[in-house]
């Protein structure tokens, strides 16, 4: 019998893949993030409160948030105070009672005043972001994971269809609700100074740089040009009664942080949920075609290399808007955070602040050091590692890398860099080196 072309029986193979992408989002396969169980901080914390090995307390005034916060190692200094109704609980939030988020590299607690429960999330390293909730009545402490309803935001657009988490910036009347139609805009280390924090409130010293912070809408039909400044405040009291919360801050350099790490975390998420799926098609097309089990073609060369692509840029601060003015926190952050570390054998660290053009002395993200950056599928790693082997230590791009990319796709990934003075890129590798295990050469 005559063999028929292999062509014949890949194409309805092709073709099937091709739906199946069309298709894919988180909650199917290689991801299934419903029917996944996370791993991260959280899902431990409920673990040890199933057996009996880990206790949390209540008390009258904030319910089982310090107890959380310390069973989650998250400082107090880290409260930021938003006052847009744009959470679950809009019903309790207002500006007279700003909810309150508190966070670490992996972990966000929200807490309400008077509100029904805890909203607790974390990054967990192959799902993203994963949502909990935990009912504030004394009793037997309960932490539930949340599938659904914490998705209709934190898995839609706003996070580009990944579960993912938000810093928004929108314009509010008097009452914290919205003003949908002057805009919103989702914040991160690229979003300008004066375009930030709408509906939150910021605590700190930022000299003549404003920022859409600690004001409202006079009334809902007014424009954004009548917005009032209401900057360089370092004592909430005038604004609402603080008397409720951990701290009387809403600390502006803990607020930097938060945009910064959760643009991240949403690029790592992004990046290895198509990782995991590149792996995976690979792996179907190599059998189909009888090629080695590890065999990289250039399509998947480039899915790889355009994961790693977007952490890097999102890691070396590559398009973050420089600062104007110095910044300057009055909460105990800053200082809480430089502890951190690591350090390298120099006493140096990427956790230490510049706060005078822009965020980091060092700009390359201490997120290097999270669950989620580690355990990121080996084949966008590889990549990553090599991207910041060139990008910081002037490896020589190879001619069968070149041969994937346009001559104006290599020259955007070379321009994006260009913010790096060559004393930084060769600090920032020496620390990398120092603190963490990446393969970037000696």
């Amino acid at each position: 019998m005559s063999r028929l072309p292999r062509s014949l029986f890949l194409f309805p193979l092709l073709l099937s893949a091709t739906n199946v992408c069309a298709q894919l989002d988180f909650e199917q396969p290689p991801i299934s993030y419903s029917e996944t169980r996370p791993t991260d901080r959280v899902t431990r914390l409920t673990d040890e409160l199933r057996d009996g090995t880990r206790k949390l307390q209540w008390d009258k005034e904030n319910g089982y948030l310090r107890s959380v916060l310390q069973a989650l190692d998250v400082s107090p200094t880290t409260q930021t105070l938003v006052f847009s109704k744009t959470s679950l609980q809009v019903g309790q939030i207002s500006p007279a009672r700003p909810r309150a988020i508190y966070f670490s590299d992996d972990v966000y607690v929200g807490w309400v005043q008077g509100g029904r429960e805890l909203e607790i999330s974390a990054s967990d390293p192959l799902l993203g972001g994963t949502f909990y909730s935990l009912r504030q009545t004394p009793g037997n402490a309960r932490i539930v994971r949340e599938t659904s309803r914490c998705l209709q935001c934190h898995g839609s657009t706003h996070t580009r269809r990944i579960p993912g988490h938000i810093v928004r910036s929108v314009f509010t009347e008097r009452s914290g609700q919205p003003v949908f139609r002057l805009g919103t805009e989702l914040t991160d280390d690229s979003t300008p100074f004066d375009h930030r924090w709408g509906g939150w409130y910021v605590t700190g010293k930022h000299g003549d740089a404003g920022h859409r912070g600690n004001s409202w809408l006079s009334d809902r039909e007014a424009d954004a040009g009548s917005l009032s400044q209401n900057g360089n405040v370092t004592d909430l009291s005038g604004l609402f009664d603080v008397s409720p919360y951990l701290t009387d801050k809403s600390d502006i350099v803990a607020l930097m942080v938060l945009q910064h790490q959760v643009h991240v975390h949403n690029v790592l998420t992004r990046a290895g949920h198509n990782g995991h799926r590149t792996l995976r098609d690979a792996v179907i097309m190599n059998r189909a075609l009888e090629r080695a089990e590890n065999f990289q073609s250039d399509s998947t060369q480039r899915r790889y290399f355009s994961a790693a692509e977007q952490i890097v840029a999102a890691i070396l601060f590559a398009d973050e808007f420089q600062l104007t003015a110095p910044v300057d926190g009055t909460s105990g952050f800053r200082e809480y955070f430089q502890k951190l570390g690591p350090f390298d054998d120099k006493g140096r660290s990427l956790r230490e602040f510049d706060l005078k053009t822009r965020l980091l002395r060092w700009p390359c993200s201490f997120l290097v050091y999270s669950d989620a950056f580690r355990s990121l599928p080996q084949g966008v790693m590889s990549k990553v590692e090599q991207r910041l082997r060139q990008v910081l230590g002037g490896e020589s791009i190879t001619e069968a890398e070149a041969s994937l990319f346009s001559p104006r796709q290599l020259s955007d990934r070379i321009k994006k860099y260009e913010h790096l003075t060559p004393a930084q890129r060769l600090e920032i590798l020496q620390i990398l080196r120092d603190t963490t295990e990446l393969n970037l050469g000696k």
